[in-house]
């Protein structure tokens, strides 16, 4: 029962028409009743006097209701004229309540007082004021601290809208890119009327083509599904290499079941059959492997090629080759200062790459 009472106050809640709603009556009671036990033991009619408090309330909280509609027409004017409006607001209500609450103390003590009407209009008035302009302290208070939060959600949502915009823009150059060079092979192939090879490319291509544009570029897929999309593209390039091109993989433990971007392996296997198995007569071989470590996903893709000039080394992902480049841009965006991409050459000859991500499943 609690329970359900209270998913139904903070459902209720969640409306700014409603929380206006529970602020002003809970002030208005805090009021009323501070006032009433303020009075209760000093007056000799109690029933005059919780008429009189009941009737002071009321014309209190109508006066404000009015005020909240003048600060409301207020609130897209410069601050200058908000401001000067907003006092004139606060008075002319003062002004009113003051001369109910004082028609009020007449009508409830009679003229016995031995104070002139004069103090006395300028006691309820500036009582009046006082008590205005809290209300519209608070009033103006949580109105910039919701424009605040607005202000931060919208600031928060184009951030957002612009950070998977760039992830998009990355990821979707990584086709035309690996498109490029295909064809090119195609093409290649076609003047040397090896159409059979030629045709065999372009069924694996249309293959791997499908499978990339069937998956959501924001998504993250599990490395075994990634190693997966790869063999589709390393059957593209086993056409043109044929046993020239050997291809491992071990993925140790938790591995399979991480959560990488798709595509990731791609662009950094393709660099690594251009510059390096291609460059040997007798083709080569690619490792990739793949294990969880202290909460960290770590990958090595590797070559046994010829390496990299160590001058040429540091500027791997800074330069100008696009499917590198775009590997570690979208890591960044991913994942910031908790990724790493290094790059080094083995010591047994060529090329590997080194992925540091953290570890994430379904």
């Amino acid at each position: 029962m609690g329970t359900s009472v209270f998913n139904w106050l903070s459902e209720w809640l969640g409306s700014e028409r409603n929380q206006y709603r529970a602020l002003q009556w809970s002030g208005w009671a805090g009021y009323t009743l501070l006032t009433f036990i303020g009075g209760f033991f000093w007056v000799e009619n109690h029933w005059l006097y919780t008429g009189y408090i009941a009737v002071a309330t009321a014309s209190g909280i109508a006066i404000s209701e009015g005020m909240r509609r003048g600060f409301q027409r207020l609130w897209n004017q410069q601050p200058a004229q908000r401001l000067l409006g907003s006092l004139g607001v606060i008075v002319v209500g003062a002004a009113l309540w003051a001369a109910i609450k004082f028609g009020g103390s007449l009508w409830l003590y009679g003229r016995e007082s031995d104070e002139h009407p004069v103090v006395l209009a300028v006691y309820w008035f500036s009582y009046s004021f006082l008590i205005y302009m809290t209300w519209t302290a608070l009033y103006y208070g949580i109105k910039y601290y919701q424009a605040s939060l607005l202000q931060q959600e919208k600031a928060l949502k184009a951030e957002s809208i612009a950070h998977q915009s760039q992830l998009k823009m990355l990821r979707y150059q990584l086709n035309p890119h690996f498109l490029f060079n295909t064809l090119n092979a195609i093409s290649t192939l076609i003047l040397e009327q090896d159409g059979k090879t030629a045709n065999s490319m372009v069924t694996r291509l249309s293959q791997f083509l499908r499978h990339s544009l069937d998956n959501d570029p924001m998504q993250k897929v599990t490395l075994a599904k990634e190693v997966e999309a790869l063999m589709l593209y390393l059957d593209i390039e086993k056409v043109r290499f044929a046993d020239r091109l050997q291809v491992s993989v071990d993925l140790d433990g938790d591995a399979p079941e991480a959560l990488v971007p798709s595509l990731l392996l791609q662009p950094i296997v393709e660099n690594a059959i251009k510059y390096g198995i291609s460059q040997r007569e007798w083709g080569g071989q690619i490792t990739i492997k793949a294990r969880v470590f202290a909460g960290e996903l770590l990958l090595e893709i590797s070559d046994n090629g010829p390496g990299v000039p160590e001058a040429e080394l540091v500027q791997l992902g800074r330069g100008s080759g696009v499917g590198i480049r775009n590997t570690c841009e979208r890591l960044q965006a991913l994942y910031g200062v908790e990724q790493k991409t290094r790059f080094c050459n083995r010591p047994e000859g060529g090329l590997a790459v080194h992925l540091r991500i953290p570890f994430e499943r379904d």
